[in-house]
């Protein structure tokens, strides 16, 4: 790639974020439990929202790079409108305010902890929703936390997020493609 008034190279702008949520199990049977949008079955996740640790954590990984806050700064769990809301959405709206940036989502990882549901089975149904809804690749991984503290006993789950965003920049500072 090169600036387009020059010869000279593109430097790419990069930005990492890194993002963490985590909830308990529910006691309400009715819920559903939720993960990178995809509904498993077992107990849901106790949260204002649908509780899905996933979307929350490559969301908050999402604005953190992009220098937008984080998600209880866009999405309060004080505020009525968002109670029982679609995590996807929100993390829809978080990567839309990304890319309004001038950012790109080069690719997001995260890793899960939990000792059930196995994720698995389930993996690629949610790398393809939430790559969808991000823009950028999406993985996935589980694991297990062994038995040990709250997460071992199977009292919720985790999830940490790390998201690389990129952008071109002319070497003058000015975004790539743009006019002197």
């Amino acid at each position: 790639m090169t600036d387009s008034g020059s010869d000279r190279p593109t430097i790419p702008e990069l930005r990492i974020g890194q993002g963490f949520d985590v909830h308990p199990f529910s006691e309400d049977s009715g819920r559903s439990m939720v993960l990178g949008g995809v509904t498993f079955d077992g107990p849901g996740l106790a949260g204002h929202s649908d509780a899905d640790a996933v979307a929350h954590a490559v969301t908050d990984a999402l604005l953190g790079a992009a220098g937008l806050g984080d998600i209880g700064q866009r999405f309060p769990d004080t505020d009525a409108a968002f109670a029982g809301a679609d995590s996807m959405a929100l993390l829809a709206n978080a990567a839309d305010a990304v890319v309004a940036e001038g950012w790109t989502v080069a690719n997001v990882d995260c890793t899960v902890v939990l000792e059930a549901p196995k994720l698995a089975p389930r993996r690629d149904e949610m790398q393809a929703g939430l790559t969808r809804v991000v823009g950028g690749p999406v993985t996935i991984k589980g694991k297990r936390a062994e038995g040990l503290g709250a997460l071992g006993r199977r009292e919720g789950v985790a999830c940490f997020a790390v998201a690389l965003l990129v952008r071109s920049v002319a070497p003058s500072g000015r975004e790539d493609g743009g006019t002197s």
